[in-house]
Parts: structure tokens; C-alpha cells; sequence
């Protein structure tokens, strides 16, 4: 790893140019080794960074406009910024004063403390950005359509003893039933409840992000995947799907670099590591289980590899008790979910297609969704000056490559590597059967995945270059005469202020990337066809009293017709009709793109 933002201070770093520093005694003393507690640390880098999300979000419910006109949502995406500036402002003095004057073991602990809260912002941006849309409403983003629909349906399903939801994950209609039933008094609050879950798991997504990478990197590099990964990849509508996606990747390093060790440990040690990473799949297993599809490949081959086939009798017994103890810890957990995929699973095709299956497969680097808004697949994606490829596109994949080349011997380059290759081959593998068997499979899901990996490996290597360029420099004035007594040729004070004023621009990219994150959900008309419909249909649907929420746009457009009726009703399978259906496609065109007359002109 790079010592760009080190986790271990020798003694004379942390002394630098002022000498020893003076000895703590009696209370102060205390208070200093408390600190120093790797266990002290972590919770304190936890706390700071959920208390951080929170308190914005929490900030943003005093901003007061009207979110359903463009100069209100424009106000109050600037008083956002204004909050996040207010909470981050000194938090970056801090880091940047104790970079050049503070001692290097207390630079270590603020700058830890400061990532997790820049992680916490980011997506304390986001979830305010969505309390500003949703301001005036009860209802969640979706309103009572599409996928928020289907959670909701699920929720009551679950709360009238209906049973588990198909094949879907069942935790998080889980956490919807029991939310309505606590604050809403049961059936007809799913839709209250999931308003509030919304705004909740949005804001926690970036500390679940920073938190999770956290186990693998130093807190720099973890800010550097973790950041633009939750602001790319987080959907409000489902925080839950991302968020799973990109804490499970580090789980898995983390899960593999304990595998690689366990011929090393106690079988207490064994038992009790492989429990716990057991719970935790089981419980992500649960909550969404779709990206362990995508994973399974690369991490099976990745495993087999690892595995230390070599490595005598006890490395290998040791290492299969740990990985029967979480598979099987694992399997337990997720075996409602894993009963109704052996059930149903094979009942329960995808086929519905949008824009994202009508373009070039081989496209990873970006998506629309089913709101594509003007766009088709003759506009989207635009072509790149090399070959289709953009030079954010050439500039990553070069990334890639020294991250590769330089950084292969990394536990998270492999992993990263791993899942990549394994997603390819089943999204083009699906990609490839989908004109014959009539179905989607979900697989543009992979390319979120595969982008992700790639940003991975990006990160991972700037980090190996960095730290090779550091040994580099090291050696080669030592070969010229340079003494150790002469201390390292890059000045550890220097480093603690590069990697300071690197978190300041993260932070930057942070505060600018959530604000256009969440202004893509601002309300917008339904004709526009964009992701701002989601929270338009929020403000179309009458409150518990019966009446339209304060912003409704139909008591001044259409005062002839009142806002929605909510909807209860349990949830129930569609049919399946054996063909594609072409979303986003106009009736004139779906010959063209889905190679048959739309479904609607053969029922006249």
C-alpha cells in the first residue's frame, strides 16, 4: 500500500523539525492513549461519518421552496451547498493546519475522522437534495408507479402474513413493512414508510461506502473509491441495490485476504472470522442478492486460486472450516431467499427491455434508465474521438493498465479484476441470447459492476504507482551516497500535506458530484420522461387526511381533476407473455427495434 496517507508514523516523522514533543502526564496522558486505541479510532471514523450525513440531511428539512418549479430547485440545491460548506469548511482547515504544524500521530487521527466525514457529506447531499424534492409530500420518490410500486405492494404483502415477495430480496420490504407499522400504523403507511427509508439509506450510503473500503485501504485511497462510486452508482429510488454492490466488493477482498491467512490462525480464530463474514453475506444476501450473480465466477476461479492447495494438512483443513463456516453461516441466513429462487427462479424471466439493451453491449461507461427523456440509440451514447471512445474512456483504461501492470499482487486489484471478468462474460453471454430466448436477464445490471471494477482498478492504480514511484526515488539516491541519517527523500510532512490538499479536491468533487447526482431526481412533468418524474408523481397522490400535498401541481393546472387515490393491495406476479417487451420505443418503431408489430396495435 502507499504511504500517500499512512496508516503507521515511525518516531521520526512524528517528531519532524520541532523535536520530541513533550511527555503527557495524568489526565492529558490518558486521554492521548485512549486515542491511540485502533478500536477507539475506528468507531470515532464510524460515528463522524454517519453523524455527518445525518446532521446535513437533517439541515436540509429547514430549506424552504416550492421543489416544483425550476427557480426553487435551483435555491435549494444552493442551500445545500451552503449547509455542506457550513459542516465541511473547518473540518478541511483542521486537516490542512494540522498537515503543516500539527504532530504526525494527530494529523493521522483528524485525517481519518475528516475522510469519514467527507464520505458522510457526499451522500448527506444527495438525501437533502431528495428531502428538497420530496418537501410537501409524504409519498416516496415513484409515488405509487413502477419499482416503488412493487415495494410497496411487497410491504403489504408482508404485513397481511402474505409470505415472502417471489424471488425479489426480501429485506427491504422487510424494513418497509416494519417501519409503517411502528410510525404508520400498519397497512396504507408502506408508502409513508418508504419515503422516510429513502432519505435514510441515501444518506448512510457514502459512510456504508467509505466504511467498507476501510477494511482494505487507508482512509485517502478508501475516499478516492469510495466517492465517486456512491455518487455514479446511487439510485435514491433503491438505495439499497447499489449500496449493496459496492460494500460487498471490499467485503470479498477482506473475506479472501482472511482465507489466505486461516492455516495461520487459531480454530477459534477460524470459526469465529468465517462466522462473521457469514452474517454479513447473509444479511447482504438478503437486502439485494443480485450482484452475488455477477460475482460468483471470478470469485470462484479467485478462490481456487488462493485457495493454499500447497500448504500442508493444517493450512488446508483450517482454511476449508473457514470457508464452510461462511458459506454455510451464509446459506442459513439467505436460505427464505435461496428456497423461492430453487421455487420460482425458473418461472420468473426478466424480458423487459430499454434503451440500455438496444445500444452497443460492449458499452460500459455509462447508462441511461428507462426516463431516457429525449434520447434513443441512435443519440446515446455519443461516439469518442478514438474509436467510440471518449478521453475520460482512454484515461481510465490506462489507469487500469498500470493498476494491473504494477498493482497485481494486491488482494483488491484481484478481486476487482476477478469480478470484472466474470460479469463480461455473462452480460455478453446473455447479451448473446437475447434476440433467441426472448429475455433480458437483467444483464445491463453488469454495467454498473464492470464500471465500478474499473474504478477500482483505476484508484488501486494511482496507488501502486504512487507507492512505487516513492520506493523508486528512495533507491536511487541511496545508490548516489544518500545516508538513512539523512533522513527519506520525500519528507513524511510533505506527504501528510499532498494528501491533505488531495482530500480538500475530493471534497470539492464530492460536494459538485452529489449536487448534480440528485438534481437529475428534481421534479419534472411526466411528459419530459426523465428521472425528475419519479418525484413529480410523489406531489400527484393525496395524503392520509385526503387532501393533495401542499405542492401539487394539479390543484392549479387541472382543478377539475384531485390528486391520486393511494393504493393497498398485495403484491402480485405479472404474467409472463413469453416475448421481449420494448420500453421507450414508439409504436411506429417497435418493428424496427424489437422485430414485431407493438403489443398494444395486435389487441385492436
Amino acid at each position: 500500500m502507499t504511504n500517500l496517507a499512512p496508516e503507521a508514523v515511525d518516531s521520526a516523522a512524528s517528531t519532524d523539525r520541532d523535536g520530541a514533543p513533550p511527555p503527557e502526564t495524568g489526565a492529558r496522558a490518558g486521554r492521548a492513549a485512549l486515542l491511540e486505541r485502533r478500536s477507539v479510532q475506528i468507531a470515532a471514523e464510524a460515528v463522524v461519518s454517519v453523524a455527518a450525513a445525518l446532521l446535513l440531511t437533517l439541515l436540509c428539512t429547514r430549506i424552504s421552496v416550492n421543489p416544483l418549479n425550476r427557480i426553487g430547485q435551483v435555491s435549494g440545491l444552493a442551500k445545500i451547498q451552503l449547509y455542506a460548506a457550513f459542516l465541511g469548511l473547518p473540518l478541511l482547515a483542521v486537516l490542512v493546519y494540522t498537515a503543516y504544524r500539527g504532530a504526525a500521530l494527530r494529523h493521522r487521527l483528524v485525517q481519518r475522522l475528516v475522510c469519514g466525514a467527507i464520505a458522510g457529506l457526499a451522500t448527506g447531499v444527495v438525501a437533502g437534495g431528495v428531502v428538497v424534492a420530496l418537501r410537501g409530500t409524504p409519498w416516496p420518490l415513484g409515488g405509487q408507479e413502477g419499482d416503488p410500486s412493487q415495494l410497496i405492494h411487497m410491504a403489504t404483502s408482508i404485513l397481511d402474513d402474505k409470505g415472502l415477495p417471489g424471488v425479489y430480496p426480501p429485506l427491504f420490504p422487510g424494513l418497509i413493512a416494519l417501519w409503517a407499522q411502528l410510525n404508520y400504523g400498519g397497512i396504507g403507511g408502506e408508502g409513508f414508510a418508504l419515503h422516510d427509508l429513502q432519505i435514510f439509506f441515501t444518506a448512510v450510503a457514502g459512510p456504508m461506502s467509505y466504511l467498507a473500503w476501510r477494511l482494505m485501504l487507508r482512509p485517502f485511497w478508501a475516499l478516492a473509491v469510495a466517492v465517486p462510486s456512491v455518487l455514479v452508482f446511487l439510485d435514491p429510488i433503491r438505495p439499497y441495490s447499489h449500496v449493496t454492490m459496492i460494500i460487498l466488493v471490499p467485503l470479498l477482498a477482506a473475506c479472501l485476504r482472511e482465507l489466505r491467512r486461516a492455516g495461520e490462525l487459531s480454530t477459534r480464530s477460524v470459526l469465529l472470522r468465517g462466522a462473521g463474514f457469514g452474517v454479513i453475506f447473509g444479511v447482504l444476501f438478503l437486502y439485494y442478492s443480485g450482484w452475488y450473480l455477477w460475482s460468483a465466477p471470478g470469485i470462484f476461479v479467485l478462490t481456487l486460486f488462493l485457495f493454499p492447495w500447497r500448504g500442508g494438512g493444517r493450512a488446508v483443513r483450517r482454511t476449508l472450516l473457514f470457508v464452510g463456516t461462511t458459506v454455510g453461516l451464509a446459506g442459513a441466513i439467505g436460505s427464505p431467499l435461496l428456497y423461492q429462487i430453487a421455487k420460482e427462479g425458473a418461472t420468473t424471466p426478466d424480458r423487459y427491455a430499454y434503451i440500455v439493451n438496444y445500444v452497443d453491449p460492449a458499452y460500459v461507461l455509462g447508462w441511461l434508465s428507462d426516463r431516457s427523456g429525449q434520447e434513443t440509440y441512435h443519440t446515446w451514447p455519443q461516439a469518442g474521438e478514438m474509436a467510440g471512445q471518449t478521453g475520460f474512456a482512454l484515461l481510465l483504461v490506462a489507469a487500469v493498465g498500470i493498476g494491473i501492470g504494477v498493482g497485481l499482487r494486491s488482494l483488491v486489484v484481484r478481486v476487482a479484476a476477478a469480478v470484472l471478468v466474470g460479469a463480461w462474460l455473462m452480460r455478453f453471454y446473455y447479451a448473446s441470447h437475447m434476440a433467441h430466448d426472448q429475455m433480458v436477464q437483467l444483464y445491463p445490471r453488469t454495467t454498473w459492476i464492470i464500471m465500478y471494477c474499473l474504478i477500482i482498478l483505476a484508484v488501486t492504480g494511482l496507488m501502486a504507482a504512487t507507492d512505487r514511484g516513492r520506493g523508486w526515488a528512495e533507491r536511487s539516491f541511496r545508490s548516489v551516497g544518500r545516508t538513512e541519517a539523512a533522513g527519506p527523500v520525500v519528507p513524511a510532512r510533505g506527504v501528510r500535506q499532498l494528501a491533505a490538499g488531495l482530500v480538500c479536491a475530493l471534497a470539492l468533487f464530492a460536494t459538485m458530484g452529489a449536487s448534480w447526482s440528485v438534481d437529475r431526481y428534481m421534479p419534472q412533468n411526466e411528459k419530459t420522461n426523465t428521472m425528475g418524474i419519479d418525484a413529480w408523481r410523489a406531489h400527484n397522490i393525496k395524503k392520509q387526511d385526503g387532501s393533495c400535498p401542499k405542492f401539487a401541481p394539479v390543484k392549479s393546472e387541472t382543478p377539475q381533476r384531485p390528486c391520486a387515490d393511494p393504493i393497498v393491495k398485495d403484491w402480485e406476479a405479472e404474467p409472463d407473455k413469453k416475448t421481449l417487451h420494448c420500453a421507450g420505443v414508439s409504436t411506429e418503431d417497435w418493428p424496427v427495434v424489437c422485430g414485431r408489430i407493438a403489443p398494444w396495435v395486435t389487441q385492436k
